[in-house]
């Protein structure tokens, strides 16, 4: 089988997860399923040996294996060789022919093996080589057990990841998002998730009879900052994950949203439409202070001003504004004074979201009965619209920059999606209880979850 075949072959293959936890959600039950839709023609070829089991007893349930190539799959970076077309399955360097992976067209070759080291542990073994220059590129022991097993598959899948690209991997990410199935019997019908970047285990965080929108991860990915209409009017929450345990922080008269936390997890941007006299301001950027609860007020102009996000240096705040007429994105120094238009091309501009070094703003871009993701390049000035919905929204940056997630509709559904900056990967992730909506994707996690 030719390289060209191997690409096309991946590009019209479509790749299934179907990842299923009971959770006790009033008898529903979370089901979340990955369909990858599009690949990329460039993708590597890479094969992907089964890893062999070493114990004594049956091999844990978690398929190392199938996390790991499911990973690099929805990358859209590599094609992983379909396991029947295997030439062999060596475990060990020894073991393998280089020649025979050549003819196949492969040009990088991942291996492994899980030892049993005692009851419920393990230790994965994996080496990664260069397939046509015959070299190994990296290779680890990595202990586990049987709850992180599945953790530490994404742990080799951001070392491959990044050994081949040079990016960090994302793998064991989070992502949070809020599901509504207005069909469940009793009085919630809004719920928010964080789950695996993957889809699996969702977690629910909060149940509320109504609506739960704009989750934002902290820094360091233990909290999320939400807004709240459960009591009939909008509060901003910060929720530690770890603890269940949450705080409102705002409650304001009329308008509570929007919160953003700055990059040292000091601040957050709210927005607020609270009023004093004689004020003719609708809605405005506010910078609240966990430390001290001070607030203060950041823009002041009639217009609305919403959907605050902070630049990476925490210097300045890029937000969504119709002073010009209708919603384009702006950016104004931290510090106060004028705004900055950033965005000229497209009818509307909303909901602003920049890639973790800054260098890309992803929007969503309105125009014609059709909104869609567009992704602005800071750097030299151009946008490209990289989804082709209808009603595409909210759009979240993975922590190394290389996916943006994102709430759309299918078949009538809400459901999420991810696509490349380039917008040549992508793939959807469906969940068969209600409509999702309002991703966010989290920043790396120092520690295991």
């Amino acid at each position: 089988m030719t390289t060209r075949k191997l690409k096309k072959l991946k590009l019209k293959k479509l790749i299934w997860l179907f990842i299923a936890l009971c959770l006790p959600l009033q008898s529903a039950r979370a089901v979340l399923t990955i369909e990858i839709t599009e690949g990329v023609e460039g993708a590597l070829p890479m094969a992907i040996v089964p890893f062999a089991w070493e114990g004594a007893n049956l091999p844990p349930r978690e398929d190392v294996t199938a996390v790991i190539a499911g990973d690099l799959s929805r990358s859209g970076r590599f094609a992983p060789l379909p396991e029947e077309d295997l030439v062999a399955r060596p475990h060990e360097a020894a073991q393998v022919n280089f020649q025979n992976w050549r003819i196949m067209g492969v040009d990088n070759l991942l291996i492994g093996k899980i030892r049993a080291s005692s009851p419920g542990n393990y230790v994965v073994q994996f080496e990664l080589f260069d397939v046509f220059k015959a070299k190994r590129l990296v290779g680890f022991n990595i202990p586990a057990n049987d709850a992180n097993l599945r953790y530490v598959a994404h742990q080799v899948s951001n070392i491959v990841y990044e050994a081949l690209t040079g990016e960090r991997g994302a793998f064991n990410t989070r992502i949070a998002y809020v599901t509504v199935n207005k069909k469940l019997m009793g009085p919630n019908k809004y719920f928010l998730y964080v789950a695996d970047a993957d889809g699996y285990n969702p977690r629910e965080i909060l149940a509320s009879p109504r609506e739960l929108i704009s989750p934002s991860w902290s820094p360091d990915g233990q909290k999320l900052a939400y807004v709240s209409f459960e009591k009939n009017y909008s509060e901003i929450y910060i929720h530690d994950i770890r603890k269940g345990i949450r705080r409102r922080i705002a409650r304001y008269p009329g308008h509570n949203g929007a919160p953003s936390w700055s990059p040292d997890g000091t601040q957050l941007a709210i927005v607020l439409s609270k009023r004093r006299k004689n004020d003719r301001s609708n809605f405005n950027i506010y910078i609240y202070t966990l430390k001290t609860k001070q607030l203060k007020r950041l823009t002041k102009h009639w217009a609305i001003d919403t959907y605050p996000i902070w630049t990476p240096d925490g210097k300045f705040i890029v937000f969504t504004s119709d002073r010009s007429g209708r919603p384009q994105i702006y950016k104004i120094p931290l510090s106060g004074g004028r705004a900055e238009r950033l965005t000229f091309e497209g009818k509307e501009n909303d909901r602003p979201v920049l890639s973790p070094d800054g260098k890309y703003l992803a929007m969503v871009q309105s125009g014609g009965g059709r909104s869609q993701i567009a992704v602005l390049d800071l750097v030299y000035g151009s946008l490209r619209v990289v989804t082709d919905g209808s009603l595409d929204e909210s759009p979240s940056f993975a922590p190394n920059g290389s996916m943006i997630i994102y709430a759309t509709n299918l078949d009538n559904k809400g459901v999420l999606s991810a696509v490349s900056v380039d917008g040549r990967v992508q793939t959807f992730i469906r969940e068969t209880n209600g409509d999702v909506r309002e991703p966010a994707w989290s920043p790396f996690i120092k520690q295991q979850p």
